[in-house]
């Protein structure tokens, strides 16, 4: 159950607290940045609130929208994770953009270095293609680094992947999964990460997300993110191989 410092902010999120956002386009992300090792954990629970909105009317009229939320809970040895994204564009009154994501995972440690990991996620993007995406993975990780300046995961494992595209048609083929997430803490109220993926078979989809993290108090940061994914074979309805956001955000922290 969320504590009432977590319920307080759930009307915040749906308020869109306002900052800049720009995105050139939208795609698949199947990142997990959030750290989940339940060893090093300081409290039963842990989340954060982020968004953003930008909006020009006169001569043109555009607006963006950004707002995600990841939330993890941990028990001695077992952390479970939720996260869920929305981003939508709208250029002159005509939608260009519209992103909708939700995902799960759980860790399990094994040792302190050593865990097993499920996940699955969902994704909505039909301005590049897909009117759904189902993953689902789980494998092995090792965690590297877990100490209070740097933090390092790796982990891979098979998967599946159901794809539902726009243009009509659908697929469901299974996959090898991989991914690095890596953070360090610049000062004291500053921090780093990146963070990798790549779902590969005939297909190859490879995720990378840099972001700078910067406390202005207790509750909020501001955070600015660059996502770049690229897609060996993009659906025939969005062709281009690469997609890139752009993003500063103001997180919450719960």
């Amino acid at each position: 159950m969320l504590s009432l410092r977590a319920r307080r902010a759930i009307p915040l999120y749906f308020s869109c607290l306002t900052a800049f956002t720009s995105i050139s386009a939208l795609a698949d992300n199947t990142l997990f940045t959030a750290m989940d090792d339940p060893s090093t954990a300081k409290k039963p629970f842990d989340g954060n609130i982020q968004a953003g909105y930008n909006a020009q009317s006169g001569n043109s009229q555009n607006s963006t929208l950004l707002a995600n939320t990841t939330m993890t809970w941990f028990n001695s040895d077992t952390a479970y994770s939720l996260w869920g994204a929305a981003n939508n564009t709208t250029s002159s009154n005509v939608r260009s953009s519209e992103r909708y994501q939700a995902s799960g995972r759980t860790r399990h440690n094994l040792t302190n270095r050593n865990y097993m990991f499920g996940q699955a996620g969902w994704l909505n993007d039909r301005f590049n293609g897909y009117d759904s995406r189902t993953t689902v993975t789980g494998g092995y990780g090792r965690q590297i680094f877990n100490g209070p300046l740097h933090d390092l995961r790796v982990e891979f494992g098979p998967g599946v992947r159901h794809d539902e595209y726009r243009g009509g048609g659908r697929s469901t083929r299974a996959l090898a999964y991989g991914a690095a997430n890596y953070s360090y803490l610049l000062t004291d109220n500053t921090r780093l990460s990146e963070g990798l993926s790549a779902l590969a078979n005939d297909e190859t989809t490879v995720n990378s997300e840099t972001a700078l993290n910067v406390s202005i108090n207790n509750d909020f940061s501001l955070r600015l993110a660059y996502t770049v994914t690229y897609n060996s074979k993009p659906p025939a309805s969005a062709p281009k191989n690469t997609d890139t956001t752009t993003s500063v955000t103001l997180v919450y922290g719960l």
